[in-house]
């Protein structure tokens, strides 16, 4: 049987500080996002879930140490996982900490309908720059665009274009690259020009403002195949549109 397909789905945020309860708010979000979905079981070796009875209480202490530590809800036939940690500003964009949050669910009907608004909730909850939801053989040809090569400079395969690495980026709220689903902030949106009446119509039909006055922007009806020649076109030509995105507009 070929593995499961899963949804990528990443936020990229301001680092913790103390008391900050955005981890919470992440783990919560996706709960009400996903009908069904309980998120009470820490990851442990060998990746045995554990319960954890207090979970609420527990994720506010590890906040406390600077961790999202890893979460699932366990049922390993049906994993769902969501996990957050730092970046240091020294690898960050404009030299800023963030943090990164990370989850992976099946990529099935249920997800995707829910995706749009778990990203938004994620995103909203973290209080993210940007992020975005993508399937996974999309998001592996996406991180070609940023891998360096033996040679050098990345080789991004399907002649999308090369990106910069995330510490080559001028600012935190320019996004690092696009996928399926994309939350971009109001800064985020401010930063790449978004929504351009006269030239957006097409990414407008499929996009929905936040309640902070963020964006969440499908680029896709159905999830991006990057196999699918019109999925291919649509995300190049987004590319062409947004050129700050993965710091490729010209100084």
């Amino acid at each position: 049987m070929p593995p499961q397909k899963r949804l990528d789905l990443a936020v990229y945020a301001p680092a913790l500080v103390a008391n900050d309860g955005r981890t919470l708010a992440v783990v919560r979000g996706m709960e009400r996002a996903l009908p069904g979905l309980r998120l009470k079981w820490e990851v442990g070796e060998g990746g045995r879930p554990i319960e954890l009875p207090q979970r609420d209480a527990w994720l506010v202490e590890a906040t406390t140490r600077g961790k999202l530590p890893l979460l699932c809800n366990g049922d390993e036939s049906y994993p769902v996982t969501v996990s957050g940690r730092g970046r240091s500003g020294r690898l960050g964009p404009g030299g800023q900490p963030l943090l990164d949050v990370h989850a992976e669910l099946p990529l099935d009907a249920t997800v995707i309908a829910a995706a749009g608004e778990m990203l938004e909730c994620v995103a909203e909850g973290a209080c993210a720059f940007w992020g975005h939801a993508t399937p996974d053989d999309a998001a592996l040809d996406i991180a070609y665009q940023t891998a360096p090569t033996l040679e050098g400079p990345p080789s991004p395969r399907r002649g999308l274009p090369a990106l910069r690495l995330l510490k080559q980026i001028r600012a935190p709220e320019i996004p690092y690259f696009l996928g399926w689903l994309n939350y971009w902030s109001a800064a985020a949106a401010q930063a790449i020009g978004f929504p351009d009446p006269a030239r957006d119509a097409e990414l407008l039909s499929r996009a929905r403002r936040t309640a902070s006055g963020g964006w969440v922007v499908q680029l896709t009806d159905a999830p991006l195949d990057l196999d699918d020649p019109a999925h291919l076109d649509t995300l190049k030509r987004t590319y062409e549109r947004f050129p700050e995105i993965g710091a490729r507009a010209a100084p």
